[in-house]
């Protein structure tokens, strides 16, 4: 990753982003819009220029492990990508154990 900070507030953008369940954004600023919003377009634009990405214009090719084509960047939720993770570690803490 090249630009961590970058990564970081792209990512925050696009979780605060979400689909709101009804094909809307669940953002106030986005009210009314349908999803995905522009907001969370840009932040999946930004998600792969902060991993040296080759310009704002280009479009990455789509990966096996992400719909949206930019790896660790996903069109799933922020919550379901949270209890997942979860799922994740404690499965690990207890095979370590």
């Amino acid at each position: 990753m090249s630009d961590p900070l970058l990564w970081k507030l792209a990512l925050q953008v696009a979780d605060a982003h979400e689909p709101d369940g009804a094909d809307g954004c669940r953002n106030l600023a986005c009210a009314g819009e349908p999803w995905p919003c522009p907001a969370w377009d840009n932040a999946q634009r930004a998600l792969h220029l902060a991993q040296g990405g080759a310009t704002a214009g280009a479009t990455p090719p789509a990966t096996q492990d992400s719909p949206t084509g930019w790896p660790g960047a996903s069109a799933t939720p922020a919550a379901r990508r949270a209890t997942a993770s979860a799922r994740r570690e404690s499965g690990a803490t207890a095979s370590a154990a």
